[in-house]
């Protein structure tokens, strides 16, 4: 029953993983410490969602658990911040992901959880412990470096 469940939602909960931590071996790690948190945790599963949404909140708590012991999130001013930034609509799709992996590791997650993985700033709040507003704060950040990176990928081609 483990290993089924195991193969089944491997992959797809790695690359959530290594979204969140961008270093292959501290995600496989971090997917191996969830995976194990489910398996112990199976009878506690209520149902409520999906099991996939279930075991991909668990690898997204865990990826999270490790960056808060990291301490790679950055401090950021939040004040005169203007909430719209945007990312040019003819990039490439490489431009993008390549770009997303070398934002720093608090705004790569922050980017990840909301605009890839689909969670609302509320929910971000809570998984991080930190105020929506930092959340906002560092969204806006996040599309502001990645604007900048994909446009100079994009002039240096």
């Amino acid at each position: 029953m483990q290993k089924v469940l195991y193969d089944k939602y491997c992959d797809a909960m790695f690359t959530t993983s290594y979204r969140i931590l961008s270093d292959f071996e501290i995600a496989n790690d971090s997917l191996q410490e969830a995976f194990l948190k489910v398996f112990l945790n199976l009878k506690k599963f209520r149902g409520e969602s999906t099991l996939g949404a279930w075991i991909k909140k668990i690898v997204v708590r865990t990826a999270l658990k490790r960056l808060k012991k990291e301490k790679l999130f950055v401090p950021l001013d939040e004040s005169h911040i203007e909430l719209l930034v945007s990312i040019p609509n003819d990039y490439k799709s490489d431009y993008l992901e390549k770009a997303v992996f070398e934002l720093p590791d608090g705004f790569r997650t922050i980017f990840v959880m909301i605009e890839i993985e689909g969670y609302s700033h509320k929910e971000v709040a809570d998984f991080l412990s930190i105020s929506e507003s930092t959340s906002r704060s560092q969204l806006f950040h996040a599309k502001r470096r990645l604007r900048e990176k994909i446009l100079k990928m994009r002039n240096s081609v």
